[in-house]
């Protein structure tokens, strides 16, 4: 969420910003909202520090009926503001959650229709063979027996197309740590604290995409970001730790709300996946820095695997709230004949870190809030449909990238 006080010194700012993301939020009513605040607050403190004046006083003796009437006026009185003030913090916060994060100024502008190309790399294929028919047809994945278990949208991996998925997180975990990222394994499931943290739409939200445990304050996680994000909360680190770069392997959930219209065709869009993500704890001063190289890791993977893509700086009306800037990766899919999303990175700025208390403590002792960034390195559902859709042939075997060999027992083909 974005300091209140920021806010009230750049209010323009935030109107322009916010209106530019698409959200509708009245940004006066808030900071009337404050003021009100503020001003109960002020009162309340000073009905507390006269009633713990009176409550001095009235030690080592016996106090005076005026004393006590005294007293017990002062507590009437906090019996009636501290509820109240209770009342408008809680109003105060949700409204600051519904300001999404300032854009930065070389974000385009517009919708989804106004994202703006930067970049292009390989020779797009002309033609591919259809994932699903082509795993269905070697018996490597089964979305009926899924279903039959779970539901629409839930399937089993098998032989090749399972093995392949491990090669793919084997690949991706040598290529992040090699860069310095620390591998873990997240819980698959927080509290609403971090997810609402993290900028996602709480339980009560009719669009939320998370699943949520009945009678728990838990959520089953949409990625590995929202867990990374809360290892640190209310946590103090120094500056001298910075960077922290994190890459967690999860499994993901979601329900998939709101993307009716999309690809949806066999793995490309489900219910459970499971992925490998990669997240940055910064210094401010760092972030832009910081996305750059996300980025260029994300372009190392495709490159390395030989799979065409382009590069998008997204545009500020198809930007989520926590992010400032994003960029999507998206692959040349020869089946389709068109570019689709494979990866994306995002700068968060200071937004995710003030909600879960993140900080950093100056080398001088002051203490400010630390930027967080995430970027995706491999997501493995969507990363088996562009290895079939590029390296497979129609009624024949899937070739392997070279770099995927070592993990599959040194096979040039499946």
């Amino acid at each position: 969420m974005l300091d209140v006080n920021f806010i009230r010194q750049n209010q323009a700012l935030v109107e322009k910003s916010t209106r530019e993301k698409g959200y509708d939020v009245n940004i006066s009513d808030l900071l009337d909202l404050d003021d009100k605040r503020k001003s109960l607050l002020q009162s309340v403190d000073e009905l507390r520090r006269q009633r713990n004046e009176i409550a001095s006083r009235m030690k080592g003796g016996k106090p005076s009926a005026e004393l006590i009437a005294e007293g017990k006026a002062i507590k009437d009185q906090l019996a009636a503001k501290e509820p109240e003030l209770s009342k408008i913090e809680s109003e105060l916060n949700t409204l600051l959650k519904s300001v999404p994060n300032i854009i930065f100024d070389d974000v385009p502008l517009g919708g989804e229709e106004a994202n703006l190309e930067i970049k292009t790399w390989g020779e797009k294929k002309k033609s591919g063979v259809d994932h699903l028919d082509y795993a269905v047809s070697r018996g490597w994945v089964d979305f009926e027996r899924g279903a039959k278990v779970a539901g629409a949208k839930f399937y089993y991996l098998k032989d090749g197309l399972a093995l392949l998925e491990n090669a793919l997180l084997q690949f991706g975990i040598k290529k992040v740590t090699e860069h310095g990222f620390h591998f873990m394994t997240v819980p698959d499931m927080v509290s609403s604290r971090v997810l609402e943290g993290c900028g996602f739409n709480p339980r009560s939200s009719a669009q939320s995409d998370e699943y949520f445990i009945e009678g728990e304050d838990l959520a089953m996680i949409a990625t590995a970001e929202m867990p990374l994000t809360g290892f640190h909360m209310d946590e103090i680190i120094d500056e001298k730790d910075l960077p922290l770069c994190y890459a967690g392997y999860s499994a993901c959930f979601r329900k998939e709300a709101g993307t009716y219209g999309k690809y949806t065709r066999g793995l490309f869009r489900v219910h459970q996946f499971n992925k490998l993500e990669m997240y940055v704890f910064c210094l401010p001063e760092k972030s832009q820095e910081m996305h750059e190289q996300l980025l260029a890791i994300e372009e190392e993977i495709l490159q390395d695997l030989g799979v065409p893509y382009h590069i998008i700086s997204n545009a500020a009306g198809d930007l989520g709230a926590p992010a400032a800037k994003k960029y999507d990766i998206e692959y040349w899919s020869p089946v389709n004949q068109k570019y689709q999303e494979i990866t994306s990175c995002s700068n968060c700025t200071d937004f995710q870190a003030r909600s879960l208390n993140i900080r950093v403590r100056r080398q001088d002792g002051t203490v400010e809030v630390l930027h967080t960034l995430n970027g995706t390195a491999i997501p493995l559902a969507r990363a088996l449909v562009v290895m079939i859709e590029n390296f497979a042939e129609l009624d024949g075997k899937l070739h392997v990238p070279e770099v995927l060999r070592p993990y599959l027992g040194g096979v040039s083909e499946l």
